[in-house]
């Protein structure tokens, strides 16, 4: 594994050497569409070395490359394209690539890509500026609509093309290149810097060679840490390579671009990881608006070293500036800065944030009051609905307790203390939900249900605690779905707060949907299905008329149902902003809107002498319309 590791890091090494930082003007690619019959159908290859002509030519049953091109690729093959399930209609689109500095041919037909002469060091002489040569004859089959670098050469169908190539010195096609530094390695368009580790190596400082014409503060510098030398064992050689403006390091990631400049790190014949101390890289660039968050990014070569994957693990975005960002990671492999063009930020983040803060606090507090007065309850009365009343109570109290400090642990433990916190987060929010819903289904059963008895109370508490914890056991086990979750805010995108919760990924978003928003609606549509049945028996009684028992009813079975979350689903409106904020109110207070409501109408029982809609329970409701029925 160690070792499949090393020459897939050799690979992508070679690879970004060899492709770096040539211009699209030294590249050529053909495209066309190739017209062919229904038959068997195959693609021919005769390749050899030097400078003179490429012919291109289809016909019934083949499409073909000829000709003296490559610096060093020869190869004589035929392919069958039957398997790859090109287009039986009889038309099948193609496009030939080559990339002279990499002396690389690739050919893309039928939706498969062909690799015909792979990579290799840059040659002494490249093969460019290829040139239509002649027109051959217009044929039922062959190529139609052949295309040089998006530039239409005819719609006609032709049976082929022949482009001349010219010899050209591969150095002059990578500008800027020098060898004033003995240290400096003239690679393609990239400069290498080599550091030995010697016996009383404690660390070192490199800095990127100065480019022509470029200004002092593009310089980018890494920092070694002393710890290197030991993971690299018996190694004693680091190479630094810098490259600048490179096309190739854009490919991979769609949120964003890559900054100009890349570093690439590497021991020779060494998969470095799990450094104890940084490695520090500080790259210098351009202003970076506010409105562009940014992070910093490594190239995952582990999968496939062809192909460009940049990731957030491993590396942390330090030191920040409109100019200046610093990036700290624990191995070894190709670095740089992921810019991101279309932030999603939050507005007003700071005043929702201190609001929640603080309605969690005072939620906390009050659900540990309503506790209490519950217990107390519990011991004046079997009303059915009190250990229902307690479950609720209890998963809000943990639910404001984590949010609380959710933002304090993202940024003391990290991601291996968020992964713990964000699964147990989640579970006092579906804990939470289902407690509501239970709160639902027994007034339900209280109002529609009358001469049946109420399910037992430990049947409530297996619904209610354990239920939920099912999804989150399933989401653990997958794994990637929870841990540090960034909330951008819209006035500073580069300073985001982060939370322990669902990571910003396909899987955490498909578990929010499903389970979250699932659950959610069901619980919000019951809700307010409950309250207008509710209102139905209610809304007749005497005690009814009176203004502050009919929306003290009405508002207590709202917090109680959950239907304040329903807000949730109205955040694309016109005013969005305005319920965006009554959301945050109204759910960050409810453990305090609950210990409220069941303070105020414990008062008003007992002003009432024990009657009415003052009861703090729905089992005392049951009773009231029994006598209102009799």
């Amino acid at each position: 594994m160690e070792l499949r590791l090393t020459n897939t890091l050799r690979a992508g090494f070679i690879l970004i050497i060899l492709h770096s930082t040539f211009s699209s003007e030294n590249d050529w690619d053909f495209c066309g569409t190739w017209r062919h019959g229904s038959g068997s159908l195959s693609l021919n290859i005769n390749l050899s070395t030097g400078c003179n002509q490429i012919l291109i030519s289809a016909n019934e049953s083949s499409l073909s490359i000829s000709g003296q091109i490559t610096a060093q690729c020869a190869r004589s093959e035929v392919i069958l394209l039957n398997q790859y399930g090109l287009d039986s209609r009889g038309e099948s689109h193609f496009c030939l690539y080559w990339e002279p500095l990499r002396d690389q041919m690739k050919l893309q037909v039928g939706g498969e890509n062909f690799i015909l002469c792979e990579p290799i060091g840059l040659p002494d002489s490249c093969c460019s500026e290829l040139s239509n040569d002649q027109n051959f004859p217009e044929a039922t089959y062959g190529i139609v609509n052949g295309m040089i670098k998006s530039d239409l050469v005819t719609d006609k169908t032709l049976t082929a093309y022949v482009f001349n190539g010219t010899h050209k010195s591969c150095k002059t096609l990578c500008p800027n290149t020098s060898q004033e530094d003995n240290m400096l390695k003239n690679t393609p368009c990239a400069r290498s810097s080599e550091v030995e580790m010697k016996e009383d190596f404690r660390g070192y400082n490199i800095t990127s060679p100065v480019m022509k014409d470029a200004p002092p503060e593009s310089v980018t510098s890494v920092h070694l840490p002393p710890a290197l030398k030991q993971a690299a064992k018996n190694n004693k050689k680091v190479v630094c390579t810098f490259f600048k403006n490179n096309s190739l390091f854009q490919e991979g990631h769609k949120e964003g671009i890559i900054l100009n400049d890349v570093v690439g790190i590497t021991v020779e014949n060494e998969v470095i990881r799990d450094l104890p101390e940084p490695i520090k890289i500080s790259f210098h660039h351009d202003v970076i608006p506010k409105t562009h968050s940014r992070k910093c990014v490594s190239w995952d070569t582990r999968k496939d070293p062809m192909k460009v994957n940049w990731l957030v693990d491993g590396c942390e975005t330090q030191g920040k500036g409109p100019k200046h960002t610093e990036c700290h990671c624990d191995h070894m492999t190709y670095f740089s800065v992921l810019v991101q063009l279309e932030a999603r930020p939050v507005r007003h983040l700071l005043a929702l944030t201190t609001i929640t803060s603080l309605g969690c606090a005072v939620s906390v507090i009050s659900c540990i009051a309503l506790i209490i007065f519950l217990f107390r309850r519990s011991r004046r009365s079997n009303e059915q609905s009190i250990p229902i009343h307690l479950g609720l109570a209890v998963s809000l109290t943990l639910l404001n307790l984590l949010f609380f400090f959710t933002g304090i642990l993202a940024n003391v433990g990290g991601q291996g203390v968020c992964v713990w916190v964000g699964a147990a987060l989640h579970y006092a929010l579906l804990s939470s939900f289902v407690w509501m819903g239970i709160e639902v289904f027994h007034t339900f059963w209280l109002v529609c249900m009358v001469f049946n008895p109420s399910p037992k109370p430990y049947i409530w508490n297996l619904v209610g605690y354990i239920l939920p914890a099912v999804p989150i056991i399933i989401l653990a086990a997958v794994g990637d779905v929870y841990g540090v979750r960034e909330v951008v805010p819209s006035d500073d995108v580069s300073n985001p707060y982060l939370m322990c919760w669902m990571k910003n990924n396909k899987k955490a978003w498909l578990a929010h949907y499903f389970t979250n928003m699932t659950v959610l609606a069901i619980l919000v549509i019951s809700g307010i299905v409950m309250l207008v049945l509710v209102y139905r028996e209610i809304h007749t009684r005497n005690e009814w008329k009176q203004n502050r028992v009919a929306f003290l009813s009405i508002w207590g079975l709202s917090c109680l149902f959950g239907t304040t979350w329903g807000l949730t689903f109205l955040d694309f409106t016109p005013l969005s902003d305005c319920i965006l904020f009554l959301s945050c109110i109204l759910n960050s207070f409810q453990g305090f809107l609950l210990m409220l409501r069941f303070y105020m109408l414990d008062w008003m029982r007992k002003q009432a002498g024990g009657s009415g809609l003052g009861s703090t329970s729905t089992g005392s409701t049951r009773h009231h319309m029994l006598q209102e029925k009799s």
